[in-house]
């Protein structure tokens, strides 16, 4: 028997800060983790990262590249893999790439620090190639985790490799970029667009006129979720 005296507004407000409700069918009750229980779960991944074993990606790379920014952000961009320059500084989007991906954002009123950014893959694979399917499925858990720990508003996937690792293989991102996607992490639906990445859009600047087009759909879904930086 419920005692409806305890169901009082005292007591819902108590909880408000604790939990977040939802009107979506999955995870209707999502339990917000604190500052120090982010910043904890996330040094806790970089090591269970740092220890895997027999990876030719981390036995040739300089350096595990985690993350960057802000992980209170709502805001969450995902690319491929480290380039030659992430690998010498441990950073995602060091190089030419992050520096375009700062205009990007920049030019929609986000600053870099502003954001959380991080790879499907933490080393740089040889020679910047295309990582294998193999090295993929290696890492993609690793990554659903640090999704589910910054629990984002927003996913911006980056490149074919981010799309095919979140979305799915059997996709093209000429034909889906600039689309909202609903993609279910550990149990959690979360809102997230596909465009090109910023490597991509250096090889090929008669491209950018498309990621403009994304880069207005993510400003007006955080206008319409009510999100400022």
């Amino acid at each position: 028997m419920v005692n409806k005296e305890f169901l009082n507004e005292e007591f819902l407000k108590s909880i408000d800060s604790i939990y977040e409700f939802s009107n979506n069918p999955i995870s209707r009750l999502k339990i917000s983790l604190e500052p120090h229980e982010i910043k904890s779960k996330l040094e806790n991944l970089k090591i269970n990262i740092s220890q895997i074993e027999s990876c030719n990606l981390k036995n040739n790379a300089k350096k595990l590249v985690f993350n960057d920014g802000d992980f209170n952000s709502k805001l969450m961009i995902i690319g491929e893999g480290p380039d030659q320059k992430d690998d010498e500084v441990g950073k995602p989007f060091a190089g030419d790439a992050g520096s375009l991906l700062n205009k990007m954002f920049e030019a929609i009123n986000i600053k870099r620090e502003n954001i959380y950014i991080t790879n499907v893959i933490n080393y740089r694979p040889p020679d910047d190639r295309k990582p294998t399917i193999s090295e993929i499925n290696r890492y993609s858990k690793f990554l659903y985790e640090h999704i589910s720990i910054i629990d984002p508003k927003i996913i911006v996937i980056m490149g074919s490799t981010a799309m095919e690792t979140l979305v799915g293989s059997n996709y093209k991102i000429s034909k889906e970029r600039g689309k909202w996607k609903d993609i279910i992490i550990k149990g959690k639906t979360y809102l997230s667009i596909i465009t090109f990445h910023p490597s991509y859009l250096l090889r090929q600047p008669d491209q950018k006129k498309y990621s403009w087009n994304d880069l207005k759909e993510i400003k007006k879904k955080l206008d319409e979720l009510n999100i400022s930086f």
